[in-house]
């Protein structure tokens, strides 16, 4: 990595700490219509990232048939610094590279209880479970964690020394992503689980 290579990282566990954070990630590859960036939902299981969609999808015949790039982003805060080219962003940041692979039927119907598990912890036990004519419609492609890399930026803004006497405001503006108060279906009765009534105070 050259452009901001101060902020680059490749610990694979800040990697997977990265991605477990993240419920969507966007997917960039080409084919004769165009560049695309499109987002999709994902989850992690060991050193791979997931995700699922239907059988006629472009973007997943693509994917088993060229290298893509995934990505995934938190914002962190706005920086505000002196100077107006010296603002900028903290963040949480990883790229990963490589061609996606389909899973066979019985390892696809684990992902999928996976990824219910990601989405909501305790939610497969719930449900109906995916029926087999569900199952053979849906694709699940994973992409190996190999070649990724982190860029992170924390902290205050960086100065030019030159413009420390200038009477502005800096600092961060800090930004996080919340979690609302659940909203029953008005056809809804049974009572709430574990996961709902703990999701506003949940790590």
């Amino acid at each position: 990595m050259r452009r901001g290579a101060g902020n680059a990282a490749y610990d694979p566990e800040l990697v997977r700490a990265i991605v477990d954070a993240a419920y969507i990630c966007h997917i960039a590859f080409s084919d004769g219509q165009g560049a695309h960036c499109i987002p999709t939902a994902c989850w992690r299981e060991g050193e791979h990232l997931y995700i699922h969609g239907s059988n006629g999808s472009r973007m997943l015949k693509q994917l088993m048939a060229q290298d893509a790039c995934v990505t995934i982003t938190h914002l962190d805060g706005l920086v505000l610094a002196r100077s107006a080219f010296n603002h900028t962003m903290n963040y949480r940041s990883v790229m990963i590279y490589g061609r996606f692979e389909a899973v066979d039927e019985a390892a696809q119907r684990r992902s999928l209880d996976a990824f219910m598990e990601h989405l909501a912890p305790g939610r497969n036990n719930d449900v109906r479970g995916g029926n087999d004519k569900e199952h053979a419609a849906t694709t699940v492609l994973r992409i190996a964690l190999d070649e990724a890399a982190c860029k992170v930026r924390s902290g205050g803004p960086n100065d030019d020394e030159e413009d420390m006497d200038i009477a502005a405001w800096v600092g961060e503006l800090p930004f996080a992503q919340q979690r609302m108060a659940p909203v029953p279906d008005p056809a809804c009765e049974a009572p709430a689980p574990a996961y709902v009534r703990d999701w506003v105070s949940a790590p």
